[in-house]
């Protein structure tokens, strides 16, 4: 934990506040402070929500220190949606289901893992009109939100899903996990494909769920998809949410293809892990509005 998050946390024992933390690294692009404060504040919580930078090799310090007397919970994100499990006391079903944490909440004094990025990612789509019944998918990406996103889509009925990764072996891995996940009587078509691949043809909805093209991440200036494979007919959902258009959705933009951005996605997985911490309904027209705002600077 960086040396700034530290002093926060000792100020706020001072004060006789609790802290929620973001774990992960790196976290420069996080807006994750500003609509939570928000909400915090909004009920009079005296809550603090920080930025807890977790490089490689720390993460099993900074889960220790949520056990603290003064530790709400955390969020977790890249890369240590999946590592945070075996550090925990519990998950519930959901994120065992899913294989993957993104909040960690404490629970008689256990801490317990969540996984909320199911529920953003299809409320996301809600807003946007989008049905997955029976639509064709490609994801893009292997990790903890990718397996998040690949379960909401089976329990959404999709048709198909077509995975994508630059490690193969790992998209495989997801692929064999969702193969065991659906119900006999269901038809879902999945597999692992390269690009130019001829099942990249007809795809409804493309998602990226990895972090290429996020702001300070290592590919801040790439896409993880080529432009000559976007069709004007599909929706072009990209996770990363900083920047708000990202070179994804410019080039989607470019070939007439309808795009969405992570931001919503963002903000209702926060106001699900909102209310586990707290037990109280999210503001969300207020946590969006601040959302947004980060983002414009």
């Amino acid at each position: 934990m960086s040396r700034q998050s530290s002093a926060a946390e000792n100020s706020a024992r001072k004060r006789g506040r609790q802290v929620v933390g973001l774990i992960g690294h790196p976290l420069r692009h996080s807006i994750s402070p500003a609509f939570q404060q928000a909400a915090f504040d909004y009920h009079g919580l005296p809550i603090r929500y920080e930025l807890w930078e977790t490089p490689p090799g720390e993460l099993r310090l900074v889960v220790d220190r949520l056990r603290e007397e003064t530790s709400l919970g955390a969020n977790v994100t890249v890369p240590y949606k999946e590592r945070v499990i075996a550090l925990l006391d519990d998950t519930d079903a959901r994120a065992r289901l899913i294989g993957a944490v993104n909040t960690v909440a404490k629970r008689g004094g256990k801490l317990v893992g969540y996984n909320t990025d199911a529920e953003g990612f299809r409320r996301a789509l809600d807003d946007e009109g989008f049905v997955l019944h029976r639509k064709r998918v490609c994801l893009v990406g292997a990790g903890g939100v990718a397996r998040a996103v690949a379960v909401a889509l089976l329990d959404e009925g999709v048709a198909s899903i077509v995975l994508v990764n630059r490690h193969p072996e790992r998209a495989e891995a997801l692929a064999a996990d969702l193969q065991r996940m659906i119900e006999p009587e269901k038809s879902v078509s999945l597999a692992v494909v390269h690009w130019g691949s001829p099942e990249l043809d007809e795809i409804d909805l493309w998602v990226n769920a990895t972090s290429v093209g996020m702001w300070h991440g290592p590919a801040a200036n790439e896409s993880p998809v080529p432009q000559s494979a976007i069709r004007p007919r599909s929706l072009v959902f990209d996770l990363v949410y900083n920047p708000p258009t990202t070179r994804l959705l410019k080039e989607a933009q470019q070939v007439g293809a309808r795009t969405l951005n992570g931001l919503s996605m963002l903000v209702y997985q926060g106001a699900a892990a909102f209310e586990l911490w707290t037990g109280k309904p999210a503001p969300l027209g207020l946590m969006f509005e601040r959302a947004r705002r980060a983002l414009m600077g």
